[in-house]
């Protein structure tokens, strides 16, 4: 995973994430999204359980534009990226896509804030997860 290249995640559309019509509900976008960036966060070291203990925070989403493009249907095997365009000392902006081949579904772009679970307020991202952000950027 490089500056280039965005980190990207293998979703199966299954029963369960469609509608009436047979295709992608529409906030499953966002929870194909939320599995990347759980997944990204893995690959550059931090599972998300083990990170939030032993550093006392957490990510929540304070802002997201989303765009949809083109439909998933049963059984499509896509792709959840992530990519960071931004960060700060307590937040990242990642921008997202969810594709299908070479089909762009959905855009979005996600404002993570990092909060302190003991107060429920901004913090700072800890030091071990800057510096490995500073490496692949």
């Amino acid at each position: 995973m490089t500056a280039a290249q965005p980190f990207s995640f293998p979703v199966r559309v299954y029963y369960e994430d469609t509608d009436a019509a047979g295709v992608v509900y529409y906030a499953n976008y966002l929870k194909f999204m939320e599995r990347a960036r759980t997944e990204w966060l893995a690959a550059l070291g931090f599972p998300l359980a083990s990170f939030e203990r032993e550093h006392g925070v957490a990510f929540v989403v304070q802002h997201c534009e989303i765009d949809f493009h083109a439909p998933a249907r049963l059984n499509d095997a896509l792709m959840a990226t992530v990519e960071v365009v931004a960060r700060g000392a307590a937040r990242l902006v990642v921008r997202q896509h969810v594709r299908r081949d070479d089909t762009v579904l959905t855009t979005a772009q996600v404002t993570l804030a990092c909060i302190d679970t003991a107060r429920w307020r901004p913090t700072r991202m800890p030091q071990p997860l800057m510096q490995r952000l500073e490496i692949h950027a």
